[in-house]
């Protein structure tokens, strides 16, 4: 009885931690909770091989924004202001992108909503990007393995580059 409650005892030490490992999120399953699928995805290696077709946009906060984002991304902030995409044809191709993809698929609906009819949110947004390999740069173009990671909560899903989480 002592040996099996020992056995009981060491099986619950070993498998208690790999337990909560194996209930973590990833990007998919936190988007398939987080977002309500009202924009399309676009992956990061379709935008990757069709990248000069889209207009790209980062919907994230300056300072995200000024650590890294994707090249020739336009900074557009959180909030949908229509002044940003004056003189922007409706049909243009846009690709909107956060860190995972969740605020980036608010601001998709409020361009959808605008009239604009080629939107889409890119899946897994700026760190799936630097997991697949793709580049980012700096505030000044240049390539960086700096990613802002907006809070701990998220940096868990970024698996390569360097993790910023201040300015």
């Amino acid at each position: 009885m002592k040996d099996s409650c020992s056995a009981l005892l060491l099986w619950i030490i070993i498998m208690l931690p790999l337990a909560s490992v194996s209930q973590e999120k990833d990007i998919p399953s936190l988007l398939r909770e987080n977002n309500k699928l009202t924009v399309p995805y676009i992956s990061v290696q379709m935008l990757q091989m069709n990248y000069q077709e889209y207009t790209v946009v980062d919907t994230r906060k300056k300072e995200e924004y000024q650590v890294s984002h994707l090249p020739k991304a336009i900074w557009v902030g959180e909030k949908y202001d229509g002044k940003n995409f004056h003189g922007i044809s409706k049909d243009t191709k846009i690709v909107v992108y956060c860190s995972v993809g969740i605020r980036s698929e608010d601001y998709g609906e409020d361009l959808l909503e605008d009239g604009f009819s080629k939107v889409y949110n890119l899946y897994g947004s700026i760190f799936s990007w630097k997991d697949a390999g793709y580049q980012i740069v700096d505030q000044n173009q240049r390539p960086t393995e700096n990613v802002h990671v907006y809070g701990k909560k998220w940096a868990k899903y970024l698996k390569t580059g360097e993790k910023v989480y201040q300015p």
